[in-house]
């Protein structure tokens, strides 16, 4: 089995609950919505070009590179077929592996095992535009403390709408919750204000810091 890869790197994770980390990205092509802020469109499309690796490959280079933690994202990492392979053979080379998945894919069939991710899961505000397929119920039930639902707003009421999607869910009792601005969008003061007026306990504003740290149009970072 192999996967279509349009880049792998080493960085330090930008956001969620591996912030600051160094990482190795494996990102993978196609996606299954179009996010009106998305920032790796490039990725996303069924023709960008990428290279077929097989999991054995990607394994290898992750040892090489020497970091501990790996992020599958993409596009849509949930799309690859037996991608529970991958993360096996990753785990069991001593890796942590994080999935970043757009929430709209179930992700029960890589929760049962000995071989199970950390979970990143997007909850699209109206902002994106793809608010309409999101997974809830289903994802939602299965998450664990080490998991993470990311908020991306871009607006007073998108922050709305993910504080009554933080409430309905219990989520801040489940998981770990952050909130980020669209870049550029909004100013993350309204959201540190927001956090507070609505007491949003466990409840994180973040900001990506790869786009802090370099030019965030940057790729491989």
């Amino acid at each position: 089995m192999s996967y279509p890869v349009v880049e792998t790197f080493a960085s330090i994770n930008g956001e969620s609950c591996r912030a600051g980390e160094p990482a190795f990205f494996i990102r993978f092509r196609g996606c299954n919505l179009c996010c009106a802020y998305c920032d790796t469109a490039w990725a996303n499309t069924s023709d960008a070009p990428a290279r077929m690796m097989t999991a054995q490959e990607l394994t290898e280079l992750a040892d090489v590179s020497g970091i501990t933690d790996v992020t599958l994202t993409g596009g849509e990492p949930l799309l690859q077929k037996e991608l529970g392979k991958l993360i096996a053979l990753l785990m069991r080379h001593g890796h942590r592996v994080e999935i970043e998945t757009n929430g709209s894919l179930p992700i029960a069939p890589l929760c049962n095992g000995d071989y199970r991710p950390v979970f990143t899961l997007d909850y699209k505000l109206p902002c994106s535009g793809m608010e309409q397929h999101m997974l809830t119920e289903e994802n939602y039930s299965l998450l664990i403390p080490d998991d993470a639902v990311k908020f991306v707003s871009g607006s007073l009421g998108d922050l709305e709408c993910a504080a009554q999607i933080i409430m309905k869910y219990r989520l801040n009792d489940r998981c770990q919750v952050f909130i980020s601005p669209v870049f550029g969008a909004i100013d993350p003061k309204d959201i540190a204000a927001f956090l507070i007026e609505h007491k949003l306990n466990r409840v994180r504003l973040q900001l990506q810091l790869h786009k802090l740290i370099w030019s965030p149009d940057q790729r491989g970072v």
